[in-house]
């Protein structure tokens, strides 16, 4: 496995940071991308939107601090452009959040890139009926297996705000699948 603290080292060397950044999209751009995908659902918007998170990353990847681990800060960047994204894309149709949000389940259906089962489609829709922040979490944690103080550094929330909005987002997920079985 490739080492962030090689990535940072070689991206902090003139001549070496192309290769950096190519190290560094090698590592993660898997990972990334399933972060947006999960928040924006649709395959060609999260495409347009990893695109963005890449370029920013290689504009800021100079000044990264180190406080954090460079995964989080990477997945704070994708679930900002990606929340951005979805705004942006709310205020041009004109639209409500749950008209989108109607509208990004419904995709669901013919999405060629789906390619889940009946019950993981359920499990999409059901996250995708839940407030922001509890989708966010429980994407989070149940997907990526995050511990949630990686997902306290990555939205800037109190672990314990965490484990309420990932118990409460569990409980209306079951609820949602045994009410549309």
């Amino acid at each position: 496995m490739i080492d962030d603290a090689l990535i940072l080292s070689k991206f902090n060397d003139e001549r070496t940071r192309e290769e950096a950044f190519n190290l560094l999209i090698k590592k993660y751009q898997q990972k990334v991308y399933w972060q947006v995908r999960r928040i924006i659902i649709n395959h060609d918007d999260a495409d347009d939107v990893i695109q963005e998170v890449f370029i920013k990353v290689w504009k800021n990847l100079g000044s990264f601090r180190q406080d954090a681990q460079l995964f989080t800060w990477l997945y704070r960047i994708a679930t900002n452009e990606s929340l951005t994204f979805l705004k942006k894309k709310q205020a041009k149709n004109n639209v409500s959040l749950d008209d989108l949000t109607v509208e990004m389940s419904e995709s669901l259906n013919t999405d060629p890139y789906f390619s889940g089962s009946e019950i993981e489609k359920k499990l999409q829709q059901a996250i995708l009926g839940l407030p922001e922040k509890q989708r966010l979490v429980f994407n989070m944690r149940y997907y990526d297996d995050l511990k949630f103080q990686e997902i306290s550094d990555i939205l800037g929330t109190s672990v314990g705000g965490l484990k309420a909005s990932y118990h409460l987002a569990a409980k209306k997920i079951e609820q949602y699948i045994k009410s549309n079985d």
